[in-house]
């Protein structure tokens, strides 16, 4: 019986070694920019906050398609401070939009993923 129990709290902390707490806080996880011109891309800023401890490394910033350009904080973001991931949009389809960015950190496991949406409006050129 006592094997058990010992295998099971062997079992359980072993499991919990596993889980990562996050130390980010995101100031938006999603951002709507609204209305933007045609053929004008738009830099969305994503701002986070590192909560923990230790420093935090972005490793990788992905966009979910080639119409989205990516740059992110590179340098090692100190507890207390805080970092951006920007992401570009290139307005030039017209129409509703909703594009990703994910984000990864040495202070998750899972890739964090942001949302960026807006409409992209024809420009009028009055003459």
């Amino acid at each position: 019986m006592n094997t058990i129990k010992i295998s099971f709290l062997a079992l359980t902390l072993g499991l919990m070694s596993f889980a990562t707490i996050s130390t980010i806080s995101w100031k938006s996880e999603t951002i709507d920019v609204g209305e933007i011109p045609q053929s004008k891309p738009k830099a969305i800023t994503f701002e986070f906050k590192n909560t923990g401890k230790t420093d935090v490394i972005i490793t990788n910033v992905q966009g979910s398609c080639g119409c989205t350009a990516t740059d992110y904080t590179k340098t090692p973001i100190k507890a207390g401070k805080s970092g951006t991931v920007i992401a570009t949009y290139n307005a030039a389809n017209l129409g509703a939009f909703t594009k990703t960015v994910s984000v990864t950190t040495n202070a998750d496991a899972t890739p964090k993923v942001l949302t960026l949406k807006g409409v992209v409006k024809a420009v009028v050129v009055q003459g």
